[in-house]
């Protein structure tokens, strides 16, 4: 409702990811930026300014300080990935909902910490997983669970890779085993294993098997990899990630009547629209020198950036708990941990020389 104040957002940590995140909070309806937390005023001051925060805006020197700010409602975490534990729990404790940065945890046990503390607070989760608040997402979804164009799935294959060069190999967070130890698994395989378990209505892969070749860094982070995942009912998916090849960001999926191919799904090609193509009951021609009903191609306009969308649909359940007393959506933190747990079990595999990992019962 337009009567509801905005929900008061603060920013704990001046990570590259918090720029884009900060937009999205100043173009999201229901939300503002509160405040701003780094561990150096200075740093959380210039932060502020350089990314057009309004006056209002409170500078905290320490992630201590923000948690106590009484008139913040919720936490943006984009720190590394081995401080949120410590700091979505004492956020947690404090009240803060939290909206946090990919991948979720070193681990799955970390994770559940996490959970565990929102849930005896009463505070929502979710991760910063953008694309799946495109409403292109929505559409993808229609598609794949509609019987007669799509039919049953078979298989899905994602990817996501991207070259990093010299200075982001050497340098950057994500190939620091004491920052973000997961690597190339933790930031882009955490995309493509989202959208296998997204194309299989979010059900777990019963098995996780690594490809041979995985490539680590002289520190021991995973640079690149992939993997095989299979269902029960012999559906399969196969995952890849990499900072060492072309920008390529890919989801294929093929049913029993439908095939569907996205070619952008993380960050679309343009900010306004997102363009799928889908097939249906596809074949040849009598001569077999052409397709009988080749793949068209969808567009969907989006009023908002996807990551704006993402916190609008945040706000709106920090809203919802805040003013009508409801309870926290589980639905986020449970797609999170199941992204966690087939992120552990490739790692595992890896870790295993490309031994089957089994998924049931965790």
């Amino acid at each position: 409702m337009a009567t509801d104040t905005p929900i008061r957002i603060g920013v704990m940590g001046c990570a590259e990811i918090a720029r884009k995140v900060s937009r999205a909070i100043n173009l999201a309806p229901n939300a503002t930026i509160a405040a701003v937390a780094s561990r150096s005023l200075e740093k959380a001051k210039s932060f502020a300014t350089s990314n057009g925060y309004p006056e209002s805006t409170k500078i905290h020197g320490s992630y201590e300080s923000i948690l106590e700010d009484p008139e913040v409602d919720a936490l943006y975490v984009p720190l590394p990935t081995s401080l949120h534990v410590e700091w979505a729990i004492r956020a947690a404790e404090k009240g803060k909902h939290i909206l946090l940065e990919k991948p979720v945890a070193l681990n799955v046990a970390e994770f559940d910490k996490i959970v565990a503390a929102c849930e005896a607070n009463g505070v929502q989760i979710m991760d910063g997983t953008m694309w799946v608040h495109n409403p292109r997402t929505a559409k993808l979804k229609e598609f794949l669970s509609d019987s007669d164009r799509f039919g049953q799935l078979k298989t899905v294959q994602s990817c996501f890779s991207f070259a990093g060069d010299e200075d982001f190999l050497k340098n950057d967070i994500r190939v620091k085993p004491g920052l973000d130890g997961l690597g190339a698994l933790g930031d882009a395989g955490w995309y493509a294993i989202r959208a296998s378990l997204l194309a299989n209505n979010f059900e777990l892969p019963n098995t996780v098997t690594a490809f041979p070749g995985a490539v680590h860094n002289e520190a021991g982070v995973i640079l690149s990899c992939g993997a095989s995942l299979t269902w029960e009912d012999g559906r399969t998916a196969t995952v890849y990630c990499s900072f060492l090849a072309n920008l390529t960001m890919e989801i294929t999926a093929i049913g029993t009547n439908g095939t569907l191919r996205v070619h952008d799904f993380i960050i679309p090609f343009q900010e306004t629209e997102a363009s799928f193509t889908t097939s249906t009951k596809a074949w040849f021609n009598e001569s077999v020198t052409a397709w009988v009903n080749p793949p068209s191609e969808h567009t969907v306009k989006t009023e908002l950036p996807q990551e704006a969308c993402m916190v609008r649909e945040f706000a709106r359940l920090v809203g919802e708990i805040k003013n009508k007393g409801a309870k926290p959506d589980g639905f986020w933190p449970s797609i999170s941990r199941k992204t966690q747990l087939v992120v552990d079990a490739v790692k595992e595999s890896v870790d295993k020389n490309c031994e089957q990992i089994s998924l049931s019962g965790r």
